[in-house]
């Protein structure tokens, strides 16, 4: 219960001024037209109002407004200071209708105006034995009046839409693990919840992003959590794609959505995916990204889920932003095969990256460069601004080691293969 104590006593001074009950009889005569003023005051002020969509905003406006009146006639007719139920209901209803509080507050300033004159008027038919006290004392009351509603209003706005916003995070969080975790379609209440939200349009392609921080540790911040997600959430907003944001297993999780195509009679639009990675690329230096695939159909989002986690296994400082698409075979392969590899490496590869590390890496940047000029001694020595007698000298050493000719194709292939499976192993 708000603490009403001084618009208690504001209302015991207009008694013991004779104001209070004398006043309400003045006061009912002009009821109707004080709250068509209340409105016209509101709306003319208050641009919010009038703008609003919401075909319920004018309609409820007035009959607050008219409660106002009713309310005040009755506490200068000798009526108690009630709960004002009427107000909380009211701030209710604004906030699910996701009305500024702004306006709301501001609407109980305008009012004050015109409840304050309307007041004035009824003290000078009432005629007390001191009309200027009468008048300090409404005009006290009047203030003491608009505090106490704009304050019930404010607390039962906030609390309210608070209530919603849990309301909603629940609902998002359930909806995101749903679609995340693979679901049975023969569940009713499960294909109800994705109705709802949007999510069983034929027409939407799907991708999904798992973000976090460039340093693992800072993901045990909540603080950090949030601000990545955040971010991820304003990055997304000016393509106009679908988000769908949470928090699971420590990495910031995104279900993007947006329709392939408008209709069968339109080109279908550029890859969700692509669109993604371009937007989260504004994210910068401190966080990593990997994104998957498109994906046809909410069933296919667990794969989603599957493949940004590859992509991000990948992402590095240089390469912040890395999609499942624009990964290699090679990468991929390496990537799935790394825990069994390392009984497979040749019995060279101890030899071969103990030189390379006394040469400071120089004899794989030596076969990559040969790889890239398709065996042309003469271009790699180019590119690694040597001379091409270096080159010959260096592979020379690598023949040496590895028992395999540098020259050849399947030879180099088998050496970069072994040397980037070794890369791999963890």
């Amino acid at each position: 219960m708000n603490d009403s104590r001084t618009l208690v006593n504001a209302l015991a001074l207009l008694g013991q001024l004779g104001v209070v009950p004398r006043a309400a009889a003045s006061l009912r005569d002009r009821t109707q037209a004080v709250g068509d003023s209340l409105r016209a005051a509101v709306i003319g002020d208050i641009p919010a109002f009038s703008v609003s969509a919401n075909p319920e905003i004018l309609p409820e406006l007035d009959r607050h407004a008219q409660s106002h009146v009713r309310e005040i006639v009755r506490l200068l007719g000798g009526g108690a200071v009630g709960d004002f139920e009427f107000v909380r209901e009211h701030a209710r209803r604004r906030a699910e209708q996701r009305f500024p509080l702004e306006a709301t507050l501001h609407a109980y300033r305008c009012g004050h105006k015109v409840l304050s004159r309307w007041m004035r008027e009824a003290a000078n038919h009432v005629a007390p034995a001191s009309l200027e006290h009468a008048v300090a004392a409404l005009a006290d009351f009047a203030i003491e009046y608009t505090d106490t509603v704009s304050t019930l209003c404010a607390a039962e706005y906030v609390d309210r839409a608070r209530a919603l916003a849990d309301a909603e995070g629940d609902r998002r969080t359930e909806l995101l693990n749903v679609l995340l975790s693979g679901y049975d379609e023969s569940d009713g209440r499960v294909a109800a919840l994705l109705r709802r939200g949007g999510y069983l349009d034929q027409r939407l392609s799907f991708c999904v992003a798992l973000v976090r921080s460039v340093e693992p540790f800072e993901m045990e911040s909540l603080p950090r959590v949030q601000r990545i997600v955040d971010s991820v959430g304003s990055a997304m907003a000016a393509p106009a794609i679908r988000t769908l944001l949470g928090v699971r297993n420590r990495l910031v999780t995104a279900v993007f959505s947006d329709l392939r195509r408008l209709s069968g009679w339109t080109a279908p639009r550029a890859e969700l995916s692509a669109r993604v990675r371009a937007a989260l690329m504004v994210l910068g230096p401190s966080v990593l990204a990997g994104v998957s695939g498109d994906q046809p159909s909410t069933a296919f989002i667990p794969r989603a889920l599957q493949e940004a986690g590859v992509a991000l296994d990948f992402a590095s400082v240089s390469e912040r932003v890395s999609g499942y698409p624009e990964l290699s075979i090679r990468r991929l392969l390496l990537h799935r095969a790394a825990g069994e590899l390392k009984p497979a490496l040749p019995a060279w590869m101890p030899a071969l990256a103990q030189a390379d590390a006394k040469m400071q890496g120089t004899l794989v940047r030596t076969l990559r460069a040969l790889a890239d000029a398709d065996l042309n001694v003469q271009h790699a020595a180019r590119t690694l601004g040597v001379h091409a007698n270096t080159v010959y000298a260096r592979l020379q050493r690598i023949n040496d080691l590895t028992g395999r000719d540098c020259q050849r194709y399947h030879d180099l292939s088998e050496i970069l293969l072994a040397i980037d499976c070794r890369q791999a192993i963890p």
